[in-house]
């Protein structure tokens, strides 16, 4: 078996103006990494399928995917929030990082593949189930969730978080489903202000200061982390992966470097070899610096191979 990434070149045609963050760049300069490093021909590629609208609805409301079909304008740009806007391409975008992660699933559900990246936006991980937040449209990871929960019978998933940003949308999604656990770590006080007081028992907040450099980030994982999810026994690691708490962002005030994201990928590799068969779906949530995002991506991914 080998490690696959997923894709698809819809994913870079969603954006959002010239300024903005989140745009089609971030995609490249992680393909340009993965090529100039030589790990792209280690790679299994994939195409993304577009999510169907049974796998969206178990995780979003039908009334809210009606409303997101309905927004995709012909031309020019509708702006769901303040922070997220559609133009004539997002709606195929959106539905293949969606699939990306059900394809992911599915590869590693039935033993094709023993690790997946998913190299998609937009990203998830700020959906509700009926809201539209940060970038986000469809919840990709938590979609991802609850294919495998519904079509292997999963009884234990796992989903990580360490995007620098709290994960409110996943947590809208899982709070309180005892078959999911979600470990997320984030910076507080910060966008999206939540997450500090959560109190589901199937969900481990790790909020984390201005600051936190990757000696606190272990810390913390070792101590709230590790012990939940070695006890837990997850059949299957799903990642949010995001790299924006990288020390060369300026969106965010983490200090995390590469060797960190190389070693929580280590300790979520070695939970996952433990009791899942090494099944890790990972798909990419923030990370804005182009080379930094690509370098940690890098890093992320070397682990799965063993480079």
């Amino acid at each position: 078996m080998t490690i696959a990434l997923v894709s698809h070149p819809d994913c870079a045609a969603h954006e959002m103006g010239v300024y903005h963050p989140e745009r089609p760049e971030r995609l490249s300069a992680i393909n340009d990494r993965l090529i100039a490093s030589g790990l792209d021909i280690l790679l299994h590629h994939y195409d993304a399928p577009r999510a169907t609208r049974e796998q969206l609805e178990r995780a979003h409301a039908g009334t809210y995917i009606d409303e997101i079909f309905a927004a995709s304008p012909a031309e020019g740009y509708v702006w769901l929030d303040g922070d997220t806007s559609m133009n004539p391409h997002t709606l195929e975008a959106a539905l293949r990082a969606a699939g990306a992660a059900v394809l992911g699933v599915d590869l590693v559900m039935q033993r094709q593949i023993r690790q997946v990246f998913c190299n998609v936006r937009p990203p998830g991980h700020h959906a509700e189930r009926a809201r539209t937040m940060g970038f986000c449209l469809f919840n990709n990871i938590a979609v991802g969730a609850y294919h495998a929960i519904q079509q292997y019978r999963l009884e234990r998933v796992a989903i990580v978080d360490f995007d620098v940003h709290h994960g409110n949308g996943t947590e809208d999604l899982v709070s309180g489903d005892e078959r999911i656990l979600l470990c997320s770590s984030f910076q507080h006080p910060f966008y999206p202000h939540t997450g500090f007081d959560s109190e589901a028992p199937n969900v481990i907040n790790v909020p984390l200061p201005s600051g936190t450099d990757g000696g606190m980030f272990r810390e913390a994982v070792m101590a709230a982390w590790l012990p939940r999810l070695a006890e837990f026994a997850p059949q299957l690691v799903l990642i949010s992966a995001g790299f924006d708490g990288h020390r060369a962002e300026d969106m965010a005030h983490f200090n995390l470097l590469e060797f960190d994201y190389a070693w929580i990928t280590r300790k979520l590799l070695e939970i996952a070899r433990e009791s899942a068969g090494g099944r890790i779906v990972s798909s990419l949530e923030g990370g804005y610096e182009l080379h930094a995002l690509a370098r940690s991506v890098e890093a992320h991914i070397r682990v799965f191979l063993g480079t």
